[in-house]
């Protein structure tokens, strides 16, 4: 599950107060939460167009109650991203959209407006 929130600059004025467990793709852009409850869940990482599905580049933390969630920046557009928990992709059980891949499974998509 992702969500979006208001416009933000991480630009060289405010580097240092990026929130806690964000990541940046792009220097301007809206900052988009990814939220994954998992119990049994040792690692989870988000992979996808945004950042050539590569789920090492950008980690979840988890809170006290399992869940794991991260934010990062993004230009607007569309968007296709599968999470990898303990080295395996995964779906959003939460997804709105989602697309055939050519493994035979779904890409969640996101839209950043």
């Amino acid at each position: 599950m992702f969500s979006q929130k208001g416009k933000i600059n991480y630009g060289p004025s405010n580097a240092s107060s990026k929130p806690e467990g964000s990541r940046t793709i792009a220097k301007e852009g809206r900052a988009v939460e990814f939220r994954l409850s998992n119990l049994r869940a040792q690692s989870v990482g988000v992979g996808g167009t945004f950042n050539q599905w590569n789920p090492l580049s950008f980690g979840l933390t988890r809170d006290g109650q399992w869940n794991w969630k991260g934010s990062l920046l993004l230009k607007p557009g569309r968007y296709q991203y599968r999470f990898f928990v303990d080295g395996k992709w995964a779906d959003d059980p939460n997804a709105k959209e989602t697309v055939a891949n050519v493994f035979g499974s779904k890409n969640a998509v996101l839209t950043v407006k």
